[in-house]
């Protein structure tokens, strides 16, 4: 079965929503991902025949505070946003976990997680709508997002068990974590509730430069940290033809979506080179 393929929205900027969905048509793609103010886009969809991959959650970063009031006014927002999903055919809710304060301890913002992800998991089970768990490590130095390692999700999975709570596939930051990709694949696979579409090069002067290190001196590239850098799928080191084969194999039934965060490829250019690539590996 031929995976579906789909377009984060924010790659659209300089088209604008409708020109850049009837672009996304055109070439090809099946759907979108909304963010968290969604009507218009959600409209856009309708009018141009495309399923919508997923929502963006509000308030992600707010369901992490310490403070009560702060956290409880975020999971009854966030709450409110999962119990409208349906209306508009969306089934998969995109979160990604970065603390308000960069500095919150990973071990700290998973016990904050256990306290307040039970209310949003039941308003997902209710809802028949899937969590999709970003797993970008959040900004130097502190890296302070919750769940983009093996370590971590193995914690959040345990403490909340159900299927619903999942995640967002995108082998681009494991690449640049040394996380074997394929391997995820493997232990999380049933977890998988979407997939974004993009790659990593691997730099090797920027490597003996800087070690896995961000640069002491030099300014790193747009969509680098050194010794990778962010790129279109087919410029970096990502299998796709064997990253198609895992999601078939563990019966993912999600699309996989272009996100595109590439300093040589921009709009146009770079979504038609990305399309390219993964319709030859995974449609």
């Amino acid at each position: 079965m031929a995976l579906s393929l789909g377009l984060r929205l924010p790659a659209l900027k300089a088209l604008g929503l409708a020109e850049g969905a009837a672009f996304a048509r055109t070439l090809g793609l099946a759907a979108l991902d909304l963010p968290a103010d969604y009507a218009a886009a959600a409209q856009v969809c309708r009018d141009q025949g495309l399923r919508i991959g997923t929502v963006d959650g509000v308030a992600a970063g707010q369901v992490l505070n310490p403070d009560d009031g702060v956290r409880e006014r975020a999971v009854q927002a966030l709450c409110a946003q999962i119990s409208a999903l349906p209306m508009i055919g969306a089934g998969v809710l995109f979160l990604c976990l970065v603390p308000e304060d960069r500095t919150q301890p990973i071990a700290r913002s998973l016990a904050l997680f256990t306290e307040t992800f039970p209310p949003i998991v039941a308003a997902c089970e209710a809802a028949g709508v899937r969590i999709a768990l970003e797993g970008w490590p959040g900004p130097a130095p502190t890296y302070p997002t919750l769940g983009y390692t093996p370590e971590v999700w193995r914690a959040m999975f345990h403490a909340i068990p159900s299927p619903t709570l999942g995640l967002c596939y995108d082998p681009s930051h494991l690449v640049r974590l040394g996380i074997d990709y394929l391997r995820v694949l493997d232990e999380f696979g049933p977890r998988i509730h979407h997939c974004h579409g993009k790659d990593t090069d691997l730099l090797p002067e920027a490597q003996y430069l800087y070690g896995h290190l961000v640069p002491a001196l030099d300014d790193a590239p747009a969509f680098s940290g050194g010794a990778w850098r962010y790129c279109v799928p087919g410029a970096g080191v990502v299998q796709w033809t064997t990253v198609a084969f895992g999601l078939e194999r563990v019966g993912f039934e999600g699309c996989v979506s272009i996100e595109l965060e590439d300093a040589l490829d921009r709009e146009k250019q770079g979504i038609i080179k990305a399309y390219e690539h993964l319709a030859r590996c995974v449609a």
